[in-house]
């Protein structure tokens, strides 16, 4: 794939490579044939700097990102151990300085990813040939680039950069409803105006042909009334963009792929925590149980386990939180600890040392893999057994101290707090309300205040980059220190009024 490179696995990678796949697909795992490729640290920067993909659209971003990777592997701040594209087939990269107790576990962790690609029911509606499909978009673009100006194609990019994350990630599941056959029929017909109830024989003295008239016409007023502009409220901002913004063909192509590319990395934003922590599981439960390393290989793998699971200060950290969580929940399917007779054990000792023997940990966890997301993972088994065993406390920052202070432990506000900041890759959630406000054609949005607050800066510079597009005003309903309020954007000038 990496073009005037040698890429291919040493003899001993295949040997290695085959035998994993192997233990790993006799332990329950199946995903799609994966090729591995190996790469130096160079090769793998510029990888991943285009998000894991051997080539994408020509911008600056690509090469900073490179920059930023490169310097961070330089100074010995991160090191990238692995990358792999969900595709079909998957393909992943190999780090060439690695030594061979690490490549094992990525290979191992690896084969985890891939797995959960394809029975993950969150991925399923991925682009499973992604990999041709960016080839083609950085054609289009280069093609565009060559047609319409390097210069005005780059702005237009960093415009719909800015509104990637105005999408509905929920959209690829929603089943478009059915017209019934009497609907069909009835099409553009008016609705006949309501009637007084009354008898057959007495119907043309109590509906008559004035007050059928009369009723008529408030039929009419009331549905220009109701009839709004989407008429419900629209999650998916780009594709209200692409429908109904005045732009030109090649800025609606433009659009058309960032929005493409939103919604297939979407899923991997969805289920960072249950992905990681699935991979991390199986390299791990391979490494030291079904593919066992050699005796002098063990005290290095488990020096680089220690750092994939770390804590760092600050942040929370996926593989950690995902491989104890499904841990936790192999225990309790193991033990029997589950059902109405143990979540009404309200005595710790007893519920700790419950045990039937069920030994559905196994079972359980493929059904965790197939249908949950980290939002529904976290919801449905971080329980208060685990967080007093994990530790897990809420920290806030003190102004008096200046430092990052516990502020409180109780459970029920830990796991509110986590999942709050799961919902909608912990960004705003924003809907387009009305896309002819004022009825001037104006842009009207709306910011779901229980989500994340917007923040003053990043919200004046995509109302910029929404009036590129729109051609036309641009407002957003929110709602300030529990102030109503609306922020605007005329094409000049930027303005908050109370609502």
């Amino acid at each position: 794939m990496i073009q005037g490179y040698n890429t291919e696995l040493t003899p001993e990678l295949k040997e290695v490579a085959a035998r994993l796949a192997k233990v790993a697909r006799e332990a329950g795992l199946d995903f799609f044939d994966t090729s591995f490729e190996l790469v130096d640290y160079k090769q793998l920067n510029e990888i991943a700097a285009y998000g894991g993909f051997p080539t994408r659209y020509p911008h600056w971003r690509w090469g900073m990102e490179y920059e930023r990777l490169a310097k961070s592997y330089t100074y010995g701040l991160s090191i990238i151990y692995e990358m792999v594209i969900n595709n079909e087939p998957c393909f992943a990269y190999l780090l060439r300085a690695n030594d061979m107790v690490y490549q094992k576990t990525v290979i191992a962790h690896v084969y985890g990813h891939c797995d959960f690609f394809k029975n993950n029911y969150w991925f399923s509606k991925t682009n499973r040939k992604m990999l041709n499909q960016m080839a083609n978009h950085a054609v289009t673009v280069r093609k565009l680039v060559d047609d319409v100006g390097q210069d005005e194609v780059e702005t237009f990019i960093d415009c719909c950069l800015s509104l990637e994350n105005l999408i509905d990630i929920h959209s690829p599941f929603k089943s478009t409803p059915k017209v019934r056959k009497e609907d069909e029929e009835d099409y553009g017909r008016p609705k006949p105006p309501a009637k007084i109830k009354s008898k057959k024989y007495m119907d043309t003295y109590i509906n008559p042909a004035e007050f059928m008239e009369f009723q008529r016409q408030k039929q009419v007023e009331e549905a220009a009334k109701v009839k709004s502009f989407p008429e419900n409220p629209e999650r998916d901002v780009l594709k209200f963009l692409l429908d109904h913004a005045p732009m030109p063909a090649w800025e609606k192509r433009v659009l058309a792929i960032i929005r493409d590319e939103a919604y297939y990395f979407a899923p991997q934003a969805q289920t960072k925590i249950l992905n990681e922590g699935w991979a991390t599981y199986w390299h791990s439960k391979m490494m030291t149980q079904l593919a066992p390393l050699h005796e002098s290989e063990i005290i290095d793998y488990c020096d680089h386990f220690a750092g994939v699971v770390a804590s760092h200060p600050g942040g929370l950290n996926p593989y950690k939180l995902g491989v104890e969580l499904l841990r936790h929940i192999e225990r309790r399917w193991d033990r029997g600890q589950f059902g109405i007779e143990y979540l009404r054990c309200d005595d710790p000792k007893k519920r700790a040392e419950w045990n039937t023997n069920a030994g559905l940990g196994r079972k359980k966890l493929l059904e965790v893999r197939k249908i949950h997301n980290d939002i529904t993972f976290i919801d449905e088994f971080l329980d208060e057994d685990f967080c007093h065993e994990s530790k897990m406390f809420i920290y806030d920052f003190d102004r008096r101290t200046n430092r990052y202070t516990i502020s409180g432990r109780d459970f029920k506000e830990i796991k509110k707090r986590l999942l709050t900041q799961l919902t909608n890759f912990g960004q705003p959630i924003i809907r387009v309300i009305d896309g002819n406000f004022r009825n001037r054609g104006e842009l009207l949005l709306h910011h779901t205040h229980d989500s994340v607050d917007l923040k003053h800066d990043t919200t004046l510079e995509t109302l910029k980059n929404l009036n590129r597009i729109w051609k036309r005003p641009v407002h957003i309903e929110t709602t300030i220190e529990e102030v109503k309020r609306r922020i605007s954007y005329d094409g000049t000038n930027h303005q908050i009024e109370k609502i």
